[in-house]
């Protein structure tokens, strides 16, 4: 099996946004440059949210001067509105992916709107990408699966994103397990109702691990014929605004589930195995990926 499964690492971004610790803008570059050095092709590298309110997110502007365009790499850049995408583009990055939530519940606490005003908000942003230029433009549909304040998340509140970003021609759209619930079973249902509604747009996944299921899902979407998933070196992630979420799937986990199936990620699993426990002592917590803390198999024969 030599089918290619691309696999955006979203550690800079997601992995860093719950931690305790706020790393300086050196510590985030080097992190970026292990992870590249790892074979990460696409990554969100920043977030353009208010670092008042998101400190672990400060630094997005020096970040992106300090990255250099290069050829084969796409940094993206997290947007949430009109004034992150405005702040997205001066700073130069490769894509913007905008968060639309599909909950008023979620989407109050964590943007500070509803979702008719966050998807008033994309329809602008991809106004004003029409007329004057900028990045590409990826759509992310956070608690597609379930909301910690709404609860259980319909098919219809999905697909009336899925629905706009179709209109809007929107090229990637993601479906994130941003608290962790979802189950394969759904997840299949979910890839098969966003792509019979948005037939032209890529789709990629970013799942979360809370309750265990995060592998799981990625193996459904896969199966499913999806070809784009997230995912974080060392399992870091979480949301500030969204309660007990836990980290994504480990990069490391994910890639060795694949290539131990055949599938071809382009990533360095050694590399990534040190990178996470780099991090780790950074961060000064041991990494909850299962593939940093018990290695690849086979490994040394023992005596």
């Amino acid at each position: 099996m030599s089918r290619p499964i691309e696999i955006v690492e979203v550690g800079p971004r997601d992995g860093l946004q719950n931690e305790k610790a706020i790393l300086e803008v050196d510590q985030k570059l080097e992190f970026i440059a292990r992870l590249e050095a790892a074979g990460a092709r696409r990554m969100e590298t920043v977030s353009f949210v208010n670092p008042r309110r998101v400190p672990q997110m400060a630094g997005a502007e020096e970040i992106s001067a300090a990255l250099p365009h290069r050829s084969g790499r796409s940094r993206i850049g997290l947007v949430l509105n009109e004034k992150g995408w405005e702040r997205c583009v001066a700073a130069g990055c490769d894509e913007a992916n905008v968060v639309v939530c599909a909950t008023d519940g979620f989407g109050i606490r964590n943007q500070g709107a509803s979702v008719d005003e966050q998807i008033a908000a994309l329809r602008a942003i991809a106004a004003r990408k029409a007329q004057a230029g900028g990045p590409p433009i990826t759509v992310t549909i956070s608690v597609a699966f379930g909301c910690p304040f709404d609860g259980e998340v319909s098919d219809e509140q999905v697909l009336k994103v899925v629905r706009v970003a179709d209109e809007l021609k929107v090229a990637e759209l993601a479906l994130a397990d941003t608290i962790g619930v979802a189950d394969p079973w759904t997840v299949r249902r979910r890839v098969a109702q966003a792509r019979e509604a948005a037939p032209d747009a890529r789709l990629r996944m970013h799942f979360h691990d809370t309750r265990n299921t995060g592998l799981a899902n990625a193996y459904a979407s896969v199966e499913a014929g999806v070809d784009v998933l997230d995912a974080s070196c060392g399992g870091l992630g979480g949301c500030p605004f969204a309660p007990d979420a836990t980290g994504n799937i480990g990069t490391e986990d994910l890639v060795y589930m694949l290539e131990r199936a055949g599938f071809a990620t382009g990533y360095d699993i050694a590399a990534l195995i040190d990178t996470s426990k780099w991090m780790a002592g950074i961060l000064g917590k041991p990494p909850t990926a299962s593939v940093s803390r018990a290695g690849v198999f086979p490994g040394p024969k023992l005596a």
